[in-house]
C-alpha cells in the first residue's frame, strides 16, 4: 500500500505521455523532460493525450511503484496549461481531488501549520 502524506513532493508532468510507457520509460520523462530523479521518492504524475487515464510514479526505497486510473466515461476535467515549465508541483489535497476527476485550484484546505499559543 502507498501512504500519501501532506510532506511528500508531487510532481505533474504538464505535457501528455504516451502511456505506452512502462516505469523505464517513465523514468526516463522524469529524467529527461522534468529534470527530476526518478529515485528521489517523488511522486511523478502523468496523463495521457485522450485525458482519459492518469499514472503515478513512485519509487519507495525498494523498488518503483506505477499505478494508473482510467475514467470508465468522460475525461480528467483539469490539467495545467503547458505554459513555460514542463512540470507543477501539487499538494497532496490537490492530488486527491485530482484523481476524483475534481479541480484541484478549486480545493480549500485550512493552513499545513498553525502556530499555537500554550498557556501561560
Amino acid at each position: 500500500m502507498i501512504q500519501i502524506t501532506p510532506q511528500m513532493r508531487i510532481l505533474l508532468a504538464v505535457e501528455a505521455v504516451d502511456f505506452r510507457k512502462g516505469i523505464d520509460g517513465l523514468a526516463r520523462v522524469c529524467r529527461d523532460i522534468l529534470r527530476s530523479d526518478p529515485f528521489s521518492g517523488y511522486i511523478f504524475l502523468f496523463r495521457n493525450k485522450r485525458a482519459t487515464a492518469i499514472k503515478i510514479l513512485m519509487y519507495d526505497g525498494q523498488g518503483f511503484w506505477l499505478c494508473q486510473k482510467r475514467l470508465s466515461e468522460g475525461r480528467f476535467r483539469w490539467w495545467p496549461d503547458k505554459g513555460h515549465e514542463n512540470s507543477k508541483t501539487l499538494a497532496v489535497h490537490e492530488l486527491q481531488m485530482l484523481i476524483w476527476n475534481g479541480n484541484p485550484g478549486e480545493a480549500s484546505v485550512g493552513p499545513l501549520w498553525k502556530k499555537v499559543q500554550l498557556p501561560e
